[in-house]
């Protein structure tokens, strides 16, 4: 069997590198490829990929919410995401949206490889550093203030780190930007900030802001 891909990110070298992996095998191949959540959505339905790679940090949409969109339309999705952060938090958040795995981008091609195969046969995949991060993180008593957000409160933060207006995050979001308002300040009494320069700061500490290049 051979697993049909249907590629997202928005940098063309990330894109690039994946392809020269993928092509080493001879049982993936990249049937698709987009630079946004917004391209993928119209991709997916026209192609059916076996397995849809997105970039967790997506300008606009992101690859979280394209996940849920994604997986409101078609449950049976196999989603991987892939990001530049090895905290454990956006690995649990990509399952909690649906994906059935996250790696990092610094991954070897063979846990590339490796994670493409195992989701294209409908089984969850999660390197085993990420897994013992993520069993550190259920432990009770470990609880982090991250920990504490809602799913789309979680979005909503992360959007917020990366810069994003309240009224950019209820277009991407599809919700009013009063709805928005009203979790940043869910948000910022649960992580004890009281401005948004506070909030980027426990971005970065997590190692959770994407860089977008031209």
């Amino acid at each position: 069997m051979v697993a049909r891909v249907l590629l997202v990110d928005d940098h063309a070298v990330v894109r690039e590198g994946w392809q020269r992996i993928f092509e080493r095998t001879d049982d993936i191949v990249v049937i698709a490829e987009a630079i946004s959540g917004e391209a993928a959505l119209g991709l997916y339905d026209a192609c059916a990929p076996d397995v849809l790679i997105l970039d967790f940090d997506l300008p606009g949409m992101t690859g979280l919410e394209a996940t849920r969109r994604v997986i409101a339309r078609d449950p049976d999705a196999q989603v991987l995401l892939s990001g530049a952060s090895e905290d454990a938090a956006l690995a649990s958040r990509a399952l909690q949206a649906g994906a059935r795995g996250y790696v990092t981008k610094a991954s070897t091609p063979d846990v590339l490889v490796q994670a493409v195969r195992t989701i294209a046969a409908g089984h969850q995949y999660i390197s085993h550093d990420m897994a013992q991060r993520l069993a550190l993180q259920a432990v009770p008593g470990q609880k982090t203030t991250i920990d504490s957000l809602s799913p789309r409160e979680f979005e909503v933060f992360h959007l917020l780190a990366e810069g994003k207006s309240v009224s950019d995050i209820a277009g991407v979001l599809s919700l009013s930007q009063k709805t928005v308002a009203n979790y940043q300040s869910s948000i910022r009494q649960k992580l004890e900030a009281n401005t948004s320069a506070q909030m980027v700061w426990i971005a970065l500490r997590r190692n959770m802001v994407g860089k977008h290049e031209g």
